[in-house]
């Protein structure tokens, strides 16, 4: 039993590498890469845990999950147990055991790291939401947190339905209030179902993880652009809803703002990745169109162009380049999303930056046109600041571009609260709880600190939900 191993012998037991699809398989589907520990690689993994007295990976994680406690459980073969300590602080173990950057957080803190490879927390994580997720799919039992509020509950209002969004919701449910959450598109998940590809986080998962807080009493209202079916102060009036989170994300894209940038062919990542995560428009049958070039160049170097540019490998690209006007050493994406992505190919064009498109007489595109850079002295981000090169420009040939620079908010909810306080780029104002200057108005994730983490939106959903609840009870 685990229980039984020194801490030498826990120390000289490797971290369990996790089966993956072969890099010339996968790279013409959607099937999801990684196909997770078995069993026995997971108990062999979690059994690497020194269990120290006062674990630093807790300190990593934005939601806190007792992240010792859950991993003895999976040593001890207690894989439900194990479930339920997790979820008494992350009500999305499946999608942050996916997704979450636990290399710069939880296990970036771990002691093992030190020394060596850090206990695989996000692949246990994963582990074990899949393992209950799976019993519950065969009609087994399996343990789930209590059921809908009381009536007579509070209301309280979430808008957007993403990480932030519904983190918020399901520790109002657990308080015992009643929560709508109100989604703008027709599927709720928000950046989970549109941003991220079926290969690194399948749909199911997402719907299995959003189905199990409707079980407890989550109404969801899909299509529902608040804004215009509602504004904040029609939830807070007419609607009664005793407060508002809103969780909306940051996904209006931003663009390179060169010529030729209105051809045919030239995406933004956040069109381009909605149009095939969550209008299926990989599948042969799908009514939504999208171009399916043959050369494509994507234009920066985070995890979303990573999966622009994986995506567009797998609907039929030839050829698919990453250009970034930095060097790699200064890439923000995840290391192993540009793993992934090496092993299937993409190819990376490094210090390069476009200056323009250029289109056929029907306006479709043909190339781009960049110039070579250098790095000088860092800038505010702390990443050297890219030169230019004077005469160093070139062309290459492209039928599609997809341009994943960044993204901010939507003015949508500021435009009509007048009230509600933004800062210069748009985003809401908060305290650190998320509390906004406007009465019963809390707000947090994407929507208050740009584009950031899903772990990140979760844990501001988490404050809010705990100062909402403070503040019912104060009758602030």
């Amino acid at each position: 039993m685990a229980s039984t191993l020194t801490p030498k012998e826990r120390m000289a037991i490797p971290r369990q590498a996790m089966p993956e699809q072969p890099p010339d398989v996968r790279r013409r589907n959607f099937d999801e890469v990684p196909l997770g520990y078995t069993d026995e690689l997971a108990i062999r993994e979690a059994q690497r845990c020194l269990q120290c007295k006062k674990p630093a990976c807790v300190d990593g994680c934005p939601v806190n999950v007792a992240i010792p406690q859950f991993i003895d459980r999976i040593a001890e073969h207690d894989f439900e147990g194990a479930l339920q300590v997790i979820l008494q602080t992350n009500s999305l173990p499946a999608v942050c055991g996916r997704v979450c950057p636990q290399e710069s957080q939880c296990e970036k803190n771990c002691v093992l790291a030190k020394r060596g490879d850090a206990v695989a927390i996000g692949r246990l994580e994963r582990f074990v939401a899949d393992h209950v997720r799976i019993r519950l799919m065969r009609g087994e039992k399996a343990p789930l947190p209590p059921c809908a509020p009381p009536a007579g509950a509070p209301k309280i209002a979430i808008v957007g339905s993403g990480p932030a969004g519904l983190t918020c919701a399901a520790d109002l449910l657990a308080a015992g209030y009643n929560v709508t959450l109100f989604e703008a598109l027709h599927e709720p998940g928000g950046v989970l179902v549109y941003g991220i590809p079926e290969f690194r986080l399948p749909k199911a998962i997402v719907k299995a993880e959003i189905q199990a807080l409707v079980k407890r009493g989550l109404q969801i209202v899909t299509n529902a652009v608040i804004g215009r079916l509602y504004t904040i102060d029609d939830l807070l009036t007419e609607e009664g809803y005793a407060a508002v989170f809103i969780g909306t994300g940051a996904g209006t894209p931003k663009f390179l703002k060169i010529p030729g940038e209105n051809l045919n062919g030239v995406y933004s990542a956040n069109e381009f990745l909605t149009r095939v995560n969550l209008m299926k428009a990989y599948l042969p049958d799908a009514e939504t169109p999208i171009v399916r070039g043959k050369r494509v160049a994507v234009f920066g170097a985070g995890n979303t162009a990573m999966d622009a540019a994986r995506t567009a490998l797998r609907i039929g690209a030839d050829e698919v380049y990453i250009m970034y006007r930095r060097s790699r050493a200064e890439m923000p994406a995840r290391a192993e999303e540009i793993h992934h992505a090496e092993e299937e190919g993409i190819k990376f064009e490094f210090l390069v930056n476009p200056i323009s498109f250029t289109g056929n007489e029907r306006g479709w595109l043909q190339s781009v046109r960049c110039e070579r850079m250098q790095l000088g002295e860092p800038d505010e981000s702390g990443r050297r600041r890219p030169v230019r090169i004077p005469g160093s420009e070139f062309d290459t040939p492209i039928s599609v571009a997809i341009v994943a620079v960044g993204t901010e908010s939507n003015p949508l909810i500021r435009q009509t609260t007048p009230d509600l306080p933004v800062n210069k780029w748009g985003y809401i104002v908060t305290d650190a709880e998320g509390r906004t200057s406007k009465r019963s108005v809390y707000a947090g994730g994407d929507i208050v600190t740009g584009a950031a983490t899903v772990i990140e939106a979760m844990g501001a959903g988490k404050r809010a939900a705990k100062a909402i609840i403070h503040d019912l009870q104060q009758g602030a």
